[in-house]
């Protein structure tokens, strides 16, 4: 079983920066890939960004301001969030494949975290 816990989230004003991080059980998690999502109400579930091995992928609405990352010794990934717009805000997600793959569907990712809320004031 892997479990994801996600902190970070906060009330925060525009242009302002927040760091939210997901702490995964997976003893292997090295090699998982894993993914950031958000969602606000009567919405889907957003992709972000996602990292795995060998690359990563940002939404195009956040490239240039959000960086996605990975700390393999604490079994941690990271999404730092500069810049920050009231259209971030949102519930963000942390997912996680243990196969390795990163995708822009939710699909491909086989566990998820609650959720931790940002919100963005204009």
């Amino acid at each position: 079983q892997v479990q994801l816990v996600e902190s970070g989230g906060g009330l925060v004003q525009t242009g302002d920066s927040l760091r939210l991080s997901c702490e995964v059980s997976g003893r292997t998690f090295s090699s998982y890939g894993m993914g950031w999502f958000r969602q606000t109400p009567g919405k889907e579930r957003e992709f972000v960004a996602a990292i795995s091995r060998v690359g990563t992928l940002q939404a195009d609405s956040v490239k240039g301001r959000f960086t996605i990352s990975r700390d393999n010794i604490k079994n941690t990934v990271y999404l730092q969030m500069n810049s920050l717009k009231p259209e971030d805000t949102a519930v963000y997600y942390c997912a996680a494949n243990p196969a390795g793959l990163i995708k822009f569907s939710t699909a491909f990712y086989s566990y998820w975290g609650q959720g931790t809320q940002v919100t963005v004031s204009s």
